[in-house]
């Protein structure tokens, strides 16, 4: 599975193609949609084009996207960064469950981040699946320790060394300290290192993903026209 990771935390100016208004992730979800690709990741953002938890914009964002692909797997983040409180993230999460047409898939929670086994209790008690995003060998372990949440739908490896020379060998570090799981392991990197991890990933049949989330440029360099652009590089790798 190829999921498309459309803005994450980019500042609107970040490129000329970023998308940030719902109708313009709508846009880039359809366009993505077109390649065969059936997952997005997206963080939803308020008026001040900030990212946002917020029920009103969260559910505008998700009913946007699934007017133009009634079909596609829709995913937003419970970034710490975005609400530190666990208190106010665990109740955004549960009013997304009564968002109807706008209530997301999946939502992505860290392991590292205080109160992510809660979050996780939160999203599954509304019929919210589950990302968890696990960023070191050490989130690994203590994903291990903790056991997976009910309603987990895969883990998000992240490789967060972005040197292009040793962001695979992280990736595998976690991988290796994750061990044999019951549900899919999704492998990324970031900025230099996305291509050569989803390179890695593909090569082993892991799944993996691509988007203006992880990188704005192709894998020799040039800066990529969209999120499709990107897609279509990434699955020309995956034949």
């Amino acid at each position: 599975m190829l999921q498309a990771v459309l803005n994450g935390s980019r500042p609107a100016d970040a490129h000329p193609a970023l998308p940030v208004l719902a109708r313009h992730l709508a846009r880039d979800a359809r366009d993505v949609a077109q390649l065969g690709i059936t997952s997005v990741h997206v963080h939803p953002r308020g008026p001040d084009q900030q990212e946002t938890l917020d029920p009103i914009y969260v559910g505008d964002t998700v009913a946007a996207i699934r007017a133009q692909v009634p079909g596609m797997e829709i995913g937003v983040t419970t970034g710490r960064w975005i609400e530190p409180d666990p208190v106010k993230r665990i109740e955004a999460v549960l009013a997304w469950g009564h968002l109807g047409v706008g209530k997301p898939d999946v939502c992505s929670v860290n392991v590292h981040e205080k109160g992510w086994v809660d979050v996780c209790s939160a999203a599954a008690s509304v019929g919210i699946g589950v990302e968890l995003g696990v960023w070191t060998s050490g989130d690994a372990v203590t994903l291990r320790n903790s056991g997976l949440p009910r309603g987990t739908t895969r883990v998000l490896a992240e490789s967060t060394v972005s040197d292009p020379e040793t962001s695979v060998a992280e990736a595998v570090r976690i991988l290796r300290a994750l061990g044999t799981l019951p549900i899919p392991i999704l492998l990324h990197g970031e900025e230099d290192g996305a291509w050569p991890v989803l390179e890695y990933a593909m090569r082993m049949g892991i799944d993996a993903r691509i988007g203006f989330e992880d990188v704005l440029v192709t894998p020799r360099g040039w800066l990529a026209t969209g999120n499709d652009h990107l897609a279509e590089l990434a699955l020309e790798i995956r034949v």
